[in-house]
């Protein structure tokens, strides 16, 4: 039997495995099934994909890599994406791609100060804490749960370079403010879109406004490749220095497997090296390896595919649940979209009023008791978990701007609920019932 044969007769044996082991759906019971915040949506197709990238076993970046980056940027309309091993790495190479020589006097060096926000997840604000650049932290606005950009001027001093941000839970910032204030005062605007691939400001794709943008495929984001993230820009200079840092920080862009694009590989000069030096084994950057697996690339490009549709639930999803709760106004904060927005919602953030009669940490224990489960908004203020420990009393280790005072409330009041595309009709009313029960049963809904 031919290989070609061979490999068709896998493949069609791998459908088949999909839907005998996986196309069959366990139907929701209530009070007996759980509602996941979040999960992996997938068909045959990527299961095809990865067996067939296995089949090849070039195992990293290779055909299915560049097509994946191919498509995510044409997806996003950007010239440049480069795939990564996960989101906090894709956080860390675009912060530290803007601390590059190659940038000139536009650098980010060690003391310059980043604004950004506590309210979020860690490794939008790890990669500036670990060079030794100093986060400034602002407050956040509920319910968009983004950055209050009243306080950026505040956040100014002599020393900011740069802007660091996530979409919060798919809700996009607002973004004409914060790139406004960042042309005004020439600074780098990094996107941190692992939360919002998929979200529109003023009818643009986000991740796509900053100098760069961040994704996450991890399994409970937009798209999975099981772990994986991108960083994409339309800078070229940027992009070259993102995929030196990745690719151990060498200076060649040649890809695994080919040499000598340039055709100079043996007859130039770097640093204090001999001419002619092998280039594939000169360092213009301290490095990484932060490379993803062809074999993730591969399910990435069938996710892809499925990513418009994915969007499309994610809203309904949405809109759905805020219907079904819209009633509980004077007990419960739902959350509003950035004006101007179109979000392709991560996740449900709900608060708790100061007068409900009950707290958050009680409406998420029913919740949970009945199956459901929730999540708090990330690290809620990073500024008092014990990461933070060593730099809190050091006045040159981070700035804050005012109290935090929302931030602080939203560590005390605020939860989050799934509206993944997996999710039906039938586990969002199971929710609403649930959550509508607790609340009545505390006496505050409608008063």
């Amino acid at each position: 039997m031919g290989a070609d044969l061979l490999k068709s007769e896998i493949l069609a044996k791998v459908s088949e495995y999909y839907r005998v082991v996986h196309g069959a759906k366990e139907p929701f019971v209530p009070d007996q099934s759980r509602v996941p915040y979040a999960g992996r949506v997938f068909d045959e197709k990527e299961m095809v994909n990865l067996v067939d990238s296995s089949l090849e076993f070039w195992l990293t970046y290779g055909r299915y890599s560049a097509q994946f980056e191919q498509q995510l940027a044409a997806f996003l309309d950007v010239k440049h994406c480069s795939l990564v091993n996960s989101g906090s790495s894709a956080n860390l190479l675009a912060f530290m791609a803007l601390t590059s020589d190659k940038l000139g006097d536009r650098r980010i060096r060690r003391g310059d100060e980043v604004i950004t926000v506590a309210a979020g997840f860690p490794t939008t604000v790890a990669p500036i804490v670990q060079y030794g650049a100093v986060p400034v932290f602002v407050d956040v606005e509920i319910p968009t749960y983004n950055v209050d950009v009243s306080q950026l001027a505040e956040a100014l001093s002599d020393r900011t370079r740069a802007v660091m941000l996530a979409h919060t839970l798919g809700n996009p910032f607002d973004l004409a403010a914060v790139r406004d204030f960042c042309r005004q005062h020439h600074l780098w605007l990094i996107e941190d879109n692992c939360d919002a691939l998929g979200s529109r400001y003023a009818g643009q794709l986000t991740g796509t406004f900053g100098d760069l943008g961040t994704s996450s495929f991890y399994p409970a984001h937009h798209m999975t490749l099981g772990e994986g993230g991108a960083v994409y820009t339309n800078d070229t200079t940027l992009s070259r220095v993102v995929n030196s840092m990745r690719d151990w920080g060498r200076d060649c862009w040649c890809p695994p497997g080919q040499d000598n694009t340039c055709g100079k590989r043996f007859s130039q000069q770097f640093g204090l090296l001999p001419t002619g030096f092998d280039h594939k084994y000169v360092y213009s950057h301290f490095g990484y390896n932060f490379k993803a697996t062809d074999m993730q690339a591969a399910i990435g490009c069938a996710q892809l595919e499925k990513l418009p549709y994915f969007t499309k639930r994610r809203i309904e999803n949405f809109r759905y649940l805020h219907e079904l709760l819209a009633g509980l106004g004077a007990s419960l904060i739902l959350p509003a979209a950035t004006p101007n927005s179109e979000p392709s919602w991560f996740g449900f953030a709900i608060t708790v009023t100061e007068g409900a009669g009950f707290t958050r940490n009680e409406l998420v224990a029913h919740l949970e008791a009945n199956r459901i489960q929730t999540r708090p908004l990330f690290a809620g203020n990073v500024l008092l978990h014990p990461c933070f420990d060593a730099l809190r009393d050091d006045p040159r280790a981070s700035r804050v701007v005012g109290d935090l005072a929302k931030t602080n409330r939203i560590v005390r009041d605020t939860f989050w609920l799934g509206v993944y595309p997996g999710m039906t009709k039938e586990m969002l009313s199971y929710i609403a019932r649930k959550t509508i029960k607790f609340v009545c049963a505390k006496g505050a809904a409608g008063q």
